[in-house]
């Protein structure tokens, strides 16, 4: 894989190319690390599976930095050799998605053209309360609650998937 950025300068900026993956079956491998991601416009939580893909746990709450996110993104894949993403799609509770769907489907863009991986969605409605909720109940105060959330969002969102795959797909079931 290039050092050198085959994508648009900025993850928000417009993209002519469509995702992966819009959901239903994933191209994603069944077997390898999967990164989860909770897309935000300031910071992004960051989850990491296990190789089996049984298991997620929450990795970084990562403060977005223009150009810089080129570089930590290649640096975090080739560190816990991914082999996949799993994006949060912000949805309504009626099911329809919301204008930060459209901004987390160009992020997960930017990111497949950035990695060379594919990438499938999951929707994240009530991951962040109900991460905020497991930090009330853990009575972590509201500065480490911060610190805390996104990234927890992400293992959620990502342990959400994984959970979903392998009940519907026995082929993933085999493989262990």
């Amino acid at each position: 894989m290039s050092d050198s950025p085959s994508s648009p300068s900025t993850p928000d900026g417009p993209l002519q190319k469509q995702p992966v993956s819009a959901g239903g079956r994933s191209e994603l491998p069944v077997r390898g690390v999967l990164l989860g991601i909770d897309y935000g416009t300031k910071r992004v939580g960051i989850a990491v599976s296990d190789r089996g893909q049984r298991f997620s746990s929450p990795l970084y709450n990562y403060q977005r930095q223009g150009k810089q996110d080129d570089h930590f993104f290649r640096k975090l894949v080739r560190e816990y050799e991914v082999t996949g993403l799993v994006v949060g799609l912000p949805l309504h509770l009626s099911g329809d998605e919301s204008q930060k769907s459209g901004e987390a489907r160009r992020y997960a863009q930017w990111l497949t053209d950035l990695t060379g991986l594919p990438h499938d969605f999951q929707d994240e409605r009530f991951t962040s309360s109900y991460a905020e909720q497991l930090l009330l109940e853990a009575e972590l105060t509201k500065k480490k609650r911060k610190e805390r959330i996104d990234k927890l969002a992400a293992q959620l969102l990502l342990q959400s998937f994984l959970d979903r795959r392998r009940k519907s797909d026995p082929g993933v079931e085999a493989l262990e």
